[in-house]
């Protein structure tokens, strides 16, 4: 009687440590599952395409991490190189950044490195909002200016910190002129990366390139390449290289797409933001499954609506959005129109940008003729 007595509590031990065994783990891995993993989005752009507004779109956002083209610093140390060769490098550094994993800057930075240190940093609202600065609410709309102020001095770890506690990486950059380059990352079942793809009319990015010319010396250099070019054709000839890539990347993205970009994907065209910026902005934060707040539908309103003429190159302030975008028409010569059209003319007439013929069209040519095409 004893025995069996033995041997029934034994049996009942041996379930127990069954059920514990196997049953425990699964409601772990059930609860963990719950968490939704981060969505990664990255802002694919080149210089002067409104991609640093467009990125701020992003960045103010309370759930976002934001970083503004941390391959910069790629660049920066590699500068002899091409853009071709570099690409590879760019996309692990950005696939760290995805992954919150900042030491990859290590190989970029000096070892006594700051948060300041990094590119462009204060344009991060989760920069300048806890835990990586403690004077800003993480809910508040949060300008460069005041932030770069107040929030230099706080250490480099707190860049991986802070990235951490985010549901959602944004990465605006402009150092890919490939797609299939970042297919890796695609099939990478560590990240959930969407690509916006953002795009502007080859003639206003040819004007605002004019006037900030000095600054983008060293980038047009990579760009070209071992093909770089002096005088007079050399501002056109990388407006070609430009031109070529948006081409590529979006027939890439849009036509006989692989599986792997289903729904993945977007083509956003700066025009048609500042036209339709509520609308524009819903489009976007839909695509990346984010929630378009009544404060930030305030503030996309009141940075397109100002009174600002955008005169400072990389500033991001309130502005007539819709008018700024518009004024190489009025001031950039009818022969340069052409010369940038020659080089263009398969990018703008794939991205729905209408030609123009003769100095009166340009005057004279509406911007529903203009922009004909719609990709809504």
């Amino acid at each position: 009687m004893v025995k069996s007595r033995r041997v029934h509590m034994l049996l009942i031990l041996v379930v127990l440590s069954f059920l514990l065994i196997y049953f425990l783990p699964c409601s772990n891995n059930a609860h963990m599952e719950e968490k939704p993993s981060p969505v990664h989005i990255l802002i694919l752009s080149s210089w002067r395409s409104g991609s640093s507004f467009t990125g701020q779109i992003f960045s103010q956002h309370p759930s976002v991490f934001y970083l503004m083209e941390p391959a910069w610093h790629v660049w920066v140390k590699m500068y002899q190189n091409s853009a071709k060769v570099l690409h590879m490098a760019v996309r692990d550094l950005v696939r760290s950044v995805f992954l919150c994993d900042m030491s990859v800057f290590d190989a970029y930075m000096s070892s006594q490195k700051k948060k300041s240190d990094l590119f462009q940093w204060e344009t991060s609202r989760a920069l300048c909002s806890p835990p990586a600065c403690d004077l800003f609410s993480r809910t508040d709309i949060i300008t460069a200016g005041n932030c770069k102020t107040i929030c230099s001095k706080y250490p480099f770890s707190k860049v991986e910190e802070a990235c951490k506690t985010y549901s959602h990486v944004a990465i605006k950059e402009v150092r890919f002129f490939d797609l299939k380059v970042l297919y890796p990352l695609l099939t990478d079942p560590s990240l959930n990366l969407k690509i916006i793809h953002l795009v502007r009319d080859p003639r206003a990015v040819f004007r605002s390139r004019e006037n900030t010319m000095a600054d983008l010396k060293r980038d047009s250099n990579i760009v070209m390449g071992s093909q770089r070019t002096k005088g007079e054709m050399g501002p056109y000839n990388t407006m070609q290289v430009i031109c070529k890539s948006h081409v590529e990347i979006y027939k890439a993205g849009s036509q006989a797409i692989p599986s792997f970009l289903k729904d993945r994907y977007l083509l956003v065209r700066y025009e048609d933001i500042v036209r339709d910026p509520l609308a524009r902005a819903a489009q976007m934060y839909r695509f990346a499954e984010l929630r378009f707040t009544p404060e930030l539908q305030k503030w996309v309103h009141n940075i397109t609506h100002g009174k600002g003429h955008g005169a400072q190159a990389f500033d991001i302030g309130s502005r007539d959005a819709l008018r700024v975008s518009q004024a190489w028409r009025k001031t950039l010569p009818f022969q340069k129109i052409e010369k940038v059209q020659k080089v263009c003319k398969d990018a703008m007439e794939l991205l729905g940008y209408r030609l123009i013929q003769s100095e009166e069209e340009q005057k004279n040519m509406s911007l529903d003729l203009l922009f004909a095409q719609n990709f809504s």
